[in-house]
């Protein structure tokens, strides 16, 4: 079971970008996903996370500018980025909550990341 994440890129300030992230292998299930980033020399905070009946919850510096979202039949999570500012470069990283197939035992998967710069 892996996460592959795709969608990062340099934009300016005031662009947007979308990241995308999928499961693939055997998974049973799929229970919260989300999006973490890292910055140069910080540690990795929570961007937003969504439940698999679709409740969200938001970094306080990204609420109303991010929106998260999710595909449960593709085992996709995406997040829409908008009104991006230079403060929002980092590395992504998706997260998610799943039991697999393979052992039916609840496992938490990261994502390799990608690189989000914004940047003028």
């Amino acid at each position: 079971v892996q996460l592959q994440a795709s969608g990062g890129g340099l934009v300016q300030p005031g662009d947007s970008l979308r990241l995308s992230c999928a499961a693939s292998g055997s998974i049973f299930s799929i229970n919260a996903m989300g999006w973490y980033r890292q910055a140069p020399g910080k540690q990795r905070d929570l961007v937003a996370t969504i439940t698999s009946g679709g409740r969200t919850n938001y970094a306080d510096s990204v609420e109303g500018r991010f929106t998260i979202s999710r595909n449960n039949a593709e085992n996709t999570v995406y997040l829409q980025m908008n009104s991006l500012k230079p403060e929002d470069t980092a590395v992504y990283y998706c997260n998610a909550g799943l039991v697999p197939t393979t052992s039916y035992r609840y496992l938490e998967v990261w994502g390799r990341g990608t690189l989000v710069t914004v940047s003028s």
